[in-house]
């Protein structure tokens, strides 16, 4: 190396500030000190040359010897390398990459180290300064061989690519370790060649730039090819040399594919949900006003979406079933939506879409169509088949609104009017239901204090004997009087402690309170209790009704539990299990509502009810109507034939009993024999509670 290059070296160490580089003598004393320790480690030049380099370690570091350690394997191995924490002047910390490189004579004999300390969380800005380096190094020819040496270690460990090429010949001059990888694979194929043959078109041209004007080329970030395949590099290019005739140019370029790429990532998941892929709820907001904006509010459709039955899956199956279900839902609503239509999961097993639509709610209402036909088929998850179904909210803008907060409002609401009306369907959104939420959420805050005022109680409606009108148990049916509003209706709150899960609670006080009131009929008659499709997800149910009937003291065969249909659709295997716990306890089981659902007949088969109850519906048109009394000649033919008992409810007239008990009803239940009355006013109430079987 020339006599040049050694004041090359020299200025380019003196004139970095990033990296602390500096000599120590084989005692491991420091012997210079350059402008990048200064600025690291606080220490100026006269305040720490000739003092030993352990003063940068903690003291616990000092104890263990890791200083001398260093020195000793540097020794050895020519080199030491090793990452840990060190010290400033003031006594402040930071996490260092610490070189140590053995310098010796011509003879070999040792005559010092070169050590470098890198601040790994300032890894940027150190083009400019090499350039400042450089080009102070162009006007400074003589330093010891030493530091050439010295110099080298630093461009070998700069992270950043170094070219400089001879401005009157073309040829490279110096081209470091990470450059030659980097753009040939290999090292010693760039010095010595021309510029323009062997470097990338893109950095041939910045070195020429550089040359042809005076500065330094400005920050550029590109594509280049290289043996690695393509990659983005920044770059920068500045000529050395006296002004107006300069002598070399200088690169320096760094490679931020990956940083690149890992930027892309983030704000790829930034605006995307991670387990399905889709735009998430942010990415969602601003495609809704960007649509509200680009096509007018009067043609734009937000619909909101719930998948039904969801729960019960991830419950049941477990999450990563969920999961699944999940990702298979998003691609088929995916493949409904038209082209330019947005489809977003906005957390949990909630999907919205934001349409520009032409044909208002027409459009819209297609597309929702289209999407629920999409989530009914049948998904097959571990064996088990599931459909899931989905309830779909529609709003427009700007009948509905006109802001994006109120439009996703809008269209919430609606989704709860679909969910309401039976799940699997589509509502659109209609000033009603303003006032039925405020409602909604006026239940929900007085319906969490109900029970410690003592606002629920129990009122029974009579079971009776078909063939002699004897009553042979009552059915208990919540009342919730309201101190300001009155009674309010069960329609109304029930549905509300289910969505918010206070129906447990309010579940488990009619179970206790049930029990407890029929523990003091002197006959011994049996009490229903029906039993929400929403507390067979707690899997304590079973539990819960044993400790019922433990602490009131019923026997368990006079404890009847209605079920309606929708719980055996929803997680069918889950609640079998449960249903199957009931029975253990003694309880009887009835199945609710029976001809309303979809899977009467086949359930059943599965498990044995002692009874089936059938639905008000086919009671009130049973005189007038063929279809009627065809569904209930059925119903009961099938109670005879598997030895279950058919309670009819909602019986008003004479006339209707008089058909019920032609066609074969075990028992009658509604009005004509008695409205629910509370337990105080029931002729059972005897002093002392006694046991006894019903009929």
């Amino acid at each position: 190396m020339t006599a040049d290059t050694d004041v090359l070296y020299r200025l380019l160490v003196q004139g970095v500030t990033d990296y602390a580089i500096y000599m120590l003598d084989p005692a491991g004393r420091v012997v210079n000190w350059n402008a990048g320790a200064e600025r690291a480690k606080q220490y100026a030049a006269a305040e720490i040359v000739g003092r030993h380099f352990s003063c940068f370690y903690g003291p616990e570091d000092r104890a263990a010897g890791l200083p001398e350690a260093g020195l000793d394997r540097a020794r050895e191995t020519g080199r030491f390398e090793a990452q840990g924490w060190r010290f400033r002047r003031d006594g402040t910390s930071f996490w260092a990459d610490v070189v140590i490189d053995t310098i010796r004579d011509e003879d070999g004999a040792l005559i010092g180290f070169a050590k470098i300390t890198r601040d790994l969380t300032e890894t940027r800005e150190q083009d400019l300064r090499i350039m400042a380096a450089k080009e102070a190094a162009e006007r400074h020819r003589d330093e010891h061989r030493a530091i050439s040496a010295f110099l080298d270690s630093v461009i070998a460990t700069i992270p950043s690519s170094v070219v400089v090429q001879d401005a009157t010949t073309g040829l490279i001059r110096l081209a470091n370790r990470q450059a030659e990888l980097l753009l040939c694979r290999c090292t010693g194929e760039l010095v010595g060649r021309p510029a323009a043959t062997v470097l990338p078109p893109l950095l041939a041209a910045q070195l020429r730039a550089a040359l042809a004007t005076p500065g330094a080329t400005p920050m550029i970030e590109a594509p280049v090819d290289t043996p690695w395949g393509r990659r983005t590099l920044t770059m920068r290019a500045m000529a050395i040399g006296e002004e107006g005739e300069p002598r070399h140019a200088l690169l320096v370029a760094e490679d931020i594919t990956d940083e690149h790429a890992a930027r892309v990532r983030i704000h790829h998941l930034a605006h995307h949900d991670g387990l399905t892929g889709l735009p998430n709820r942010e990415l969602f907001r601003q495609r809704l006003g960007d649509a509200l904006s680009a096509h007018g509010a009067a043609e734009t459709a937000v619909l909101c979406l719930d998948l039904d039955g969801f729960k019960g899956v991830n419950d049941t199956m477990g999450h990563p079933a969920g999961d699944q279900m999940l990702r298979v839902i998003a691609r088929r609503l995916e493949e409904a939506l038209r082209p330019g239509d947005t489809l977003a999961r906005l957390g949990g097993d909630e999907f919205a879409v934001v349409a520009p639509v032409r044909g208002a709610a027409a459009e819209a209402t297609a597309l929702a169509d289209r999407m629920i036909a999409a989530a009914r088929r049948p998904i097959v998850i571990d064996g088990q088949s599931f459909a899931p179904g989905v309830s779909i909210g529609i709003a427009l803008a700007p009948s509905d609104a006109a802001s994006a907060d109120e439009l996703l409002r809008c269209g919430d609401l609606a989704l709860y009017e679909a969910k309401r009306l039976g799940r699997g369907r589509h509502a659109r959104f209609h000033g009603a239901l303003e006032a039925s939420a405020r409602y909604r959420r006026l239940i929900e805050t007085d319906l969490r204090d109900a029970i410690a005022r003592r606002e629920l109680a129990l009122h029974y409606q009579p079971i009776v004997r078909a063939e002699d009108g004897e009553t042979v148990g009552y059915e208990a049916l919540l009342r919730w009087h309201h101190p300001v509003r009155g009674l309010i209706p069960p329609l109304d709150f029930v549905p509300v402690a289910e969505e918010t899960g206070m129906i447990d609670a309010i579940g488990a006080f009619v179970l206790n309170e049930a029990c407890r009131e029929a523990s003091r009929w002197g006959s011994g008659r049996r009490v229903a209790v029906n039993l929400s499709p929403a507390q067979f997800r707690n899997p304590a149910l079973a539990a819960e009704v044993a400790a019922a009937l433990d602490a009131s003291g019923l026997p368990a065969d006079r404890l009847e539990l209605e079920i309606t249909e929708s719980v055996l659709l929803d997680a069918s295997s889950n609640n079998l299990t449960t249903l199957g716990r009931l029975r253990r306890l003694g309880a009887r089981i009835a199945l609710d509502d029976f001809g309303t659902g979809y899977s009467s007949l086949s359930y059943l088969c599965t498990f044995r009810f002692d009874k089936i109850k059938i639905d008000r519906a086919f009671i009130r048109g049973i005189c007038d109507s063929r279809e009627a009394l065809a569904v209930v000649r059925a119903i009961t033919g099938l109670g005879r034939s598997l030895g279950i008992v058919v309670t009819a409810e909602g019986i008003e007239t004479q006339e209707q009993a008089a058909c019920l008990r032609q066609e074969g009803c075990t028992q009658f239940q509604g009005y004509l024999y008695g409205k629910p009355v509370p337990a105080s006013a029931l002729a059972e109430v005897s002093a002392q509670p006694r046991a006894g079987t019903g009929s």
